[in-house]
């Protein structure tokens, strides 16, 4: 019997100003309850986060959330979680969230979903983790972004590798099939741990 994948999405608190953000959202959500995936996330119930988790849980998904505690409150967490982690700051909830997810999918965000984002980006430069990076990347939203990183390519900064290894798709259902293919991937014998 396989284990249930889990993946961490990083996503905004916020809706964002573009429907097509919460549209995508809400089908990635329920693609993972569809592909037996399960959800670990921040744990809110605003924003595209909540959209994610709502979706999922409503066609049937599991879904796990690490909140610090000062956010933890009736406003923002999740009512329908089947599984929660209260940690002490957003340092810790980041290590849970690393620790137990198979991969990563930022949707749009903010500075907490940059900073997640490239979080797990720096762990798997410095060879701590190795687990596929994805981005699911609604009408270019992550466009400019990935020039800054490109701009840090051509000048010397970082090996162009750590950009090529990112999976990359405007499509929430060829994002999820590409990660869970690279993780099916990792499982075959003879590839080693990092």
């Amino acid at each position: 019997m396989t284990t249930m994948r889990k993946i961490a999405v990083f996503c905004g608190a916020r809706f964002g100003a573009r429907e097509r953000y919460v549209e995508m959202a809400r089908e990635l959500g329920a693609l993972f309850a569809r592909e037996g995936c399960g959800l670990v996330y921040g744990g809110g119930r605003v924003g595209l986060m909540g959209v994610v988790a709502q979706s999922c849980l409503e066609h049937g998904g599991h879904v796990t959330g690490v909140i610090p505690h000062f956010l933890n409150t009736r406003e923002l967490l999740h009512p329908g979680l089947q599984s929660i982690h209260t940690t002490s700051d957003l340092f810790e909830r980041k290590s849970i969230m690393i620790a137990i997810a198979d991969a990563f999918i930022a949707l749009p965000g903010g500075i907490g979903t940059f900073d997640e984002l490239l979080e797990v980006m720096a762990w798997r430069q410095l060879r701590q983790i190795d687990k596929p990076i994805a981005l699911l990347d609604i009408d270019g939203y992550f466009r400019p972004w990935l020039a800054a990183l490109e701009h840090s390519v051509a000048e010397g900064f970082l090996d162009p590798i750590e950009l090529d290894r990112l999976i990359i798709d405007a499509r929430p259902l060829t994002v999820l099939e590409a990660l869970l293919g690279a993780c099916a991937a990792h499982d075959r014998p003879g590839h080693g741990e990092i």
